[in-house]
């Protein structure tokens, strides 16, 4: 599919130069913070060295006084505290973070993820139940609940409480819990807004330990828990964020929990020495992408497939021969996963592609009663990538249709949900992805209103998939040290990509070449600009090498990294995309 560049708007020349000077380093990394936000010297000191001590004061959250009341009262009194989560990665880290810390202090604790076929999403009829008969006094809800208004309520009822930890939206009523945690809420005004679930998680331990006067260091130790769940929800990586993922990412590559060192293991990622001790280092350094990848996958598998308490059970293992165990029972579910996955995709492509009426529309919905519940989020993000439109994937679940929908950069497909809202039984989550579930009968009237209400908002340049470049950068322009400063640009992730660069009038030196499947090696020049070749790697992008091999100039949009061979590290281009001759770009 045909892609549109679309250069960033370029840091003021003057700050740029001030800021080049202040910093002394390269104008386009001058230009590259300017862009961020970063003008001057105390900003770029705080970007490149965050500190924890940084971090925003929990109380300044609302409702955040009375939680902390009520999980002290709590505990004076030997309630007994049931942990509440979602069974995704940010839900499963948020209690095993809360749980493993509550733990320290008390011993009437339990924890308790929704099974996602019988249950659903967020808070349940069946556990409100469940907590009640097990004589539960307090609920502490993670990463869910912010529109659970009526279950507060029937919870309420029973004399059960509930602490909210939330970061989705909320709806019109926030529901009558003890206390409401989401700085979404219209009256928080916390200083940020962007934190996952697991952050809020964070913020309330925070909170209690700084009531009760204890070390803050202390909680240093769950980081490895927050920046997974940074990593796995797509957050932005800005602000507390960035924060948070930077120490979570020292204490991932140093001593992470046996957890988490267990899932690396399974996912080909050990110490040097291929044993276990913390003395050594990972076979490589791991960073936010690794976590997207090989992580979160696995956590979220065990939901998917059969039940995510056993990722919380990985996730608060106390050494590695425990973690190990649930670590390779979920490895095979990521398995089952993937098989699942690739099946249930290629039906819906099939779906569409033999309806022609689908194939014209600006959104794609599709449904099968017989498809997986638990992979079909990860089929919409796949459809997503092929036809790059708001799309919505739903099957049949407990009597009732059930769905996520993912959607494509700017356009926000919780509003175009939400505007479907007197056909649903439920809908929540975010700009970009979302989930939902209707009564069958409803089903003809919701697919024919979402196409309607994506047809009448979303424009045409949506519906092109977009690759932002952050500026032109010659070949002659990179050497080491202007690396070396580009990877303290890291974490990286939304609000912080990765920098992508456009080289101009390319050719290649005459080693192109197709290596593995459909991959493009090459040896790139300026054509006009006296520089040395430059190794360049292009996935699934070999339709190109005729054009190349004959010998045709060509600009490309690409990332700078490392390439470990043979023990010798080097520099090479990341291709994201090429354009033959004289490529046409939207500035």
């Amino acid at each position: 599919m045909e892609k549109r560049w679309v250069i960033k708007k370029q840091g003021d020349p003057e700050r740029v130069a001030t800021l080049s000077g202040e910093l002394n380093i390269n104008k386009h990394l001058a230009n590259l913070l300017v862009q961020r936000g970063i003008t001057n010297y105390q900003q770029a000191k705080e970007f490149f060295r965050p500190e924890l001590s940084k971090l925003h004061d929990p109380f300044l959250m609302k409702d955040m006084d009375r939680a902390i009341e009520r999980i002290e009262k709590a505990i004076r009194n030997k309630e007994k505290i049931l942990v509440y989560g979602d069974y995704d990665v940010d839900g499963t880290t948020a209690v095993s973070l809360v749980y493993t810390y509550l733990k320290k202090f008390h011993d009437q604790l339990d924890f308790y993820i929704p099974d996602r076929y019988s249950e659903g999403y967020g808070i349940s009829y069946q556990s409100i139940d469940f907590a009640c008969e097990k004589g539960f006094s307090l609920v502490i809800a993670l990463d869910c609940g912010i529109k659970a208004v009526e279950k507060i309520a029937y919870a309420g009822e029973k004399g059960l409480d509930f602490i909210i930890c939330d970061h989705h939206r909320p709806g019109d009523t926030l529901p009558d819990a003890v206390a409401v945690l989401d700085p979404q809420r219209e009256d928080c005004h916390y200083p940020f807004e962007e934190l996952s679930g697991c952050g809020v998680g964070f913020k309330l331990i925070q909170a209690y330990q700084q009531k009760e006067c204890l070390p803050f260091e202390e909680l240093e130790q769950y980081l490895d828990l927050v920046v997974v769940s940074i990593a796995a929800d797509i957050v932005p990586v800005t602000g507390e964020n960035r924060i948070l993922a930077y120490y979570g990412l020292k204490l991932i590559n140093s001593n992470p929990r046996p957890g988490i060192e267990a899932i690396l293991y399974y996912s080909n990622i050990k110490r040097k020495d291929q044993g276990l001790s913390k003395k050594n280092a990972f076979s490589k350094e791991l960073n936010i992408t690794d976590l997207v990848f090989l992580v979160g996958p696995r956590i979220n598998a065990a939901g998917r497939i059969e039940s995510a308490n056993n990722s919380v059970e990985l996730l608060v293992a106390d050494n590695f021969e425990k973690a190990q165990k649930f670590a390779e029972q979920i490895n095979n579910f990521n398995t089952e996963r993937r098989n699942l996955d690739a099946q249930i995709t290629q039906e819906a492509l099939e779906m569409i592609d033999q309806d022609e009426e689908m194939k014209s529309q600006k959104a794609t919905v599709v449904f099968n009663p017989e498809w997986h519940k638990g992979v079909i989020g990860i089929v919409a993000s796949r459809l997503t990538e092929v036809y790059y439109r708001p799309t919505v994937v739903l099957t049949k679940s407990n009597g009732l249709i059930t769905g996520s929908a993912r959607s494509v950069k700017d356009f926000d497909v919780y509003d175009a949900i939400d505007s479907c809202s007197e056909l649903l039984e439920h809908f929540g989550g975010h700009k970009y992805a979302a989930g939902l579930s209707l009564k069958p009968e409803n089903l003809v009237a919701f697919k024919e209103k979402f196409n309607s209400i994506v047809n009448e908002t979303i424009q045409d340049h949506m519906l092109v998939p977009e690759i932002e470049i952050d500026a032109i950068l010659n070949l002659s322009d990179i050497n080491s040290r202007f690396f070396r400063i580009l990877k303290q640009f890291a974490p990286f992730g939304p609000g912080n990509m990765s920098p992508v660069f456009l080289a101009e009038k390319l050719i290649d030196t005459g080693h192109a070449r197709i290596v593995g499947h459909n991959h493009l090696k090459l040896k790139v020049i300026h054509r006009e600009i006296s520089s040395l070749p430059f190794p360049a790697i292009a996935f699934q992008q070999a339709k190109f090498f005729e054009d190349i091999s004959n010998g045709s100039a060509f600009n490309l949009c690409y990332h700078l990294e490392e390439n470990e061979w043979n023990g010798m590290v080097s520099l090479q281009i990341n291709v994201k995309d090429i354009k033959i001759e004289k490529a046409e770009m939207a500035i």
